[in-house]
């Protein structure tokens, strides 16, 4: 009898994706630029923004001291530009033309990696829809928190009250940690951290434990502010006697929310009163 007929190789274009194709074939050094911004300084900002954030389980006060002592750093607003907003336009702009131009057939080749490699331009995408609005209802709308920070926890929870932002923020504080934490292990791999499958299987279990502890870290300061708290004063700093300087009184055009989160006045400004001078709204009673 004849030998069996051996299939011949499949030469086929189709490929699976391995873990560390993310990004390849492009530019060397924007490659290179785009993982380094993800951990340093983009990274680096996330732990310190979750563990800042941390301070709300101690209650308003705590929190406006925390939001006052960062805003408070010298050159505090170069620093934000520099080491954040900069970078973080950067990595995400260019991980998006990554997401779009990368293909991934985790149909035909359901390959481990093939599903962090999807997994991790999803959570990308969820992250960078994210940041846009928190960073413009938190940081740019409304109330400003660097002049005004004994009214960060009320501006935080007044949005956190909603269910639908609620849900937002769960969904995006698991998207991102997970993005981040599998950034490390990418970048440890990429730039020759960790040589070999067995150092990159450990390192990843680091990975994971690290992601999962700093998003259960986030997830704890939503859900304190959502239910775990009672309605915050509106302007927790003034009534405290704790030798924290005073907040600078209000120009006409200052914001502040009232008992339902709305500016104290028609026109969206404080009200005066018959001397002339805002007045500041009523807290909220406690429940």
């Amino acid at each position: 009898m004849g030998a069996a007929a051996v299939a011949p190789p499949d030469n086929s274009s189709r490929k699976g994706v391995k873990p560390l194709r993310a990004g390849e074939g492009h530019s060397f050094l924007w490659r290179k630029l785009h993982s380094l911004s993800g951990i340093i300084p983009i990274g680096a900002f996330l732990i310190e923004h979750i563990i800042s954030n941390f301070e709300i389980v101690h209650g308003p006060l705590a929190y406006a001291q925390q939001v006052k002592f960062l805003n408070g750093l010298p050159l505090a607003r170069v620093l934000e530009w520099a080491f954040i907003f900069i970078p973080l336009t950067f990595h995400a702009l260019y991980g998006v033309w990554i997401a779009f131009r990368g293909r991934a057939n985790v149909n035909v080749y359901p390959w481990a990696g093939n599903w962090m490699y999807i997994s991790q331009r999803v959570t990308g995408l969820i992250a960078f829809v994210y940041i846009i609005q928190h960073v413009w209802r938190q940081r740019f709308a409304g109330v400003s928190l660097p002049e005004h920070p004994g009214l960060a926890y009320a501006k935080v929870q007044y949005e956190l009250l909603n269910p639908w932002m609620l849900a937002i923020y769960v969904i995006a504080m698991i998207a991102t940690c997970w993005h981040f934490s599998y950034g490390i292990w990418l970048f440890a791999a990429k730039w020759g951290i960790t040589p070999g499958d067995n150092a990159r299987k450990k390192f990843g279990y680091v990975c994971g434990v690290f992601g999962t502890a700093l998003c259960a870290m986030g997830l704890v300061s939503i859900f304190w502010v959502a239910y775990a708290q009672p309605y915050s004063p509106v302007d927790v700093m003034p009534a405290q006697p704790t030798g924290v300087v005073l907040p600078a009184q209000p120009g006409p055009g200052a914001q502040y929310p009232t008992d339902n989160g709305l500016p104290n006045g028609s026109n969206g400004q404080l009200q005066n009163d018959t001397n002339g001078q805002p007045v500041q709204p009523s807290p909220v009673p406690q429940q």
